[in-house]
């Protein structure tokens, strides 16, 4: 096991990506250590989502909030503003009562123990090893879906997921070595993502090509193997886009929790399953409503949404900053500080479709 550990760390010490949150293999040996708040934001912000789409929003956060202690001190709708199109909404939530939890009751500095970090808001067993090993050096055990998928090759594991994870989690912990963790973490979490590929693997350049059990046995490109997912319900609502004369849209901060929690939307009915009524239609306001002859379409975690969206001219009045709207309310953001980007993408995919009925009235 330690010869494996081994042959690995010498790959990523000439093959490691290089990604702004890291501390690269030479800069570690000359002493620089990896700062925790960025380690940290970025393991959130990697949660179900690739690193191509968290490297800009990794920079724009670190040039706004560039410590834990600016981050802690931000308004709430400004963060959930910046974190607009990631998605998995709770995140952000979670990130601003992680960030005053380490600011109040750690003097701004994150705890560097496994246990320690488990007791902050929104960090769970993945994220507080991966941030032990990474940040802390700890000889914790970072299991991801990319480590998930180079155990089950290298020991040739058909078990699917989710039934293997125990069993992959121990695989993987047997290789974890107490020196050089992180650096190590990293390395078996790069080989999935750039070798060990779902598709196609390149075991002929693999570090671990040898003692790999599937490649022998010509099983790589099926594991790991998943026990079939239930077929998504399709659900469908209604939006409703109002905008002034001087171009002012009239937007809702939605309550904390749920789906899309806390970010800014259009006003519009629940979400039912296509194959119940929908409920009477409840404008937020007396308009004339005009239907878009198309349909916002999204997909989330465990359904498909279709958004009819119903457009409608309304008078001015005074305007309010989209950040200073509190969960749950309701209220007409000037044009000039109006931004389509502060908006998650399903509404942003009924901003786009509705602006061409507003441009033929």
């Amino acid at each position: 096991m330690s010869l494996l550990s081994a042959s690995l760390l010498d790959w990523y010490d000439r093959h490691a990506r290089v990604m702004p949150w890291r501390t690269g293999p030479q800069a570690r040996r000359d002493g620089t250590r990896p700062d925790p708040y960025r380690v940290w934001l970025s393991e959130v912000m990697l949660q179900q989502t690739t690193v191509a789409a968290v490297r800009d929003y990794f920079a724009r956060f670190t040039t706004l909030w560039p410590t834990v202690a600016d981050l802690a001190a931000a308004e709430d709708g400004a963060v959930m503003a910046e974190w607009a199109g990631l998605g998995y909404y709770a995140r952000a939530r979670n990130l601003l009562k992680c960030a005053r939890a380490v600011v109040a009751d750690h003097g701004g500095a994150f705890p560097d123990t496994r246990e320690g970090l488990l007791s902050l808001p929104g960090i769970g067993p993945y994220t507080a090893s991966a941030i032990a090993a990474i940040a802390f050096d700890r000889a914790e055990t970072v299991v991801d879906g990319n480590v998930e998928r180079v155990m089950a090759r290298l020991h040739d594991v058909h078990r699917p997921l989710p039934a293997a994870k125990r069993e992959l989690t121990a695989l993987a912990a047997a290789l974890t070595p107490a020196a050089r963790p992180g650096d190590y973490a990293q390395a078996v979490m790069d080989l999935g993502a750039t070798i060990c590929t779902p598709r196609s693997p390149a075991c002929g350049i693999c570090p671990w090509r040898a003692p790999c059990a599937a490649r022998a046995a010509g099983t790589a490109p099926e594991l790991p193997k998943k026990t079939p997912k239930k077929a998504k319900p399709t659900r469908h609502g209604i939006v409703y886009l109002a905008r002034t004369p001087s171009g002012g849209w009239l937007l809702e901060r939605r309550p904390d929790k749920g789906l899309l929690g806390g970010t800014l939307g259009w006003p519009g009915t629940g979400w039912a399953d296509l194959a119940e009524p929908l409920p009477d239609p409840e404008p937020p306001l007396d308009a004339d409503w005009r239907q878009v002859p198309a349909e916002a379409l999204h997909t989330f975690t465990h359904f498909h949404l279709r958004l009819t969206i119903m457009v409608a001219e309304v008078p001015d009045v005074s305007g309010t900053p989209p950040a200073r709207i509190p969960p749950g309310d309701r209220a007409v953001v000037p044009r000039d500080l109006f931004r389509p980007s502060d908006l998650p993408t399903l509404m942003r995919k009924a901003f786009d479709l509705a602006q061409g009925a507003f441009d033929n009235v």
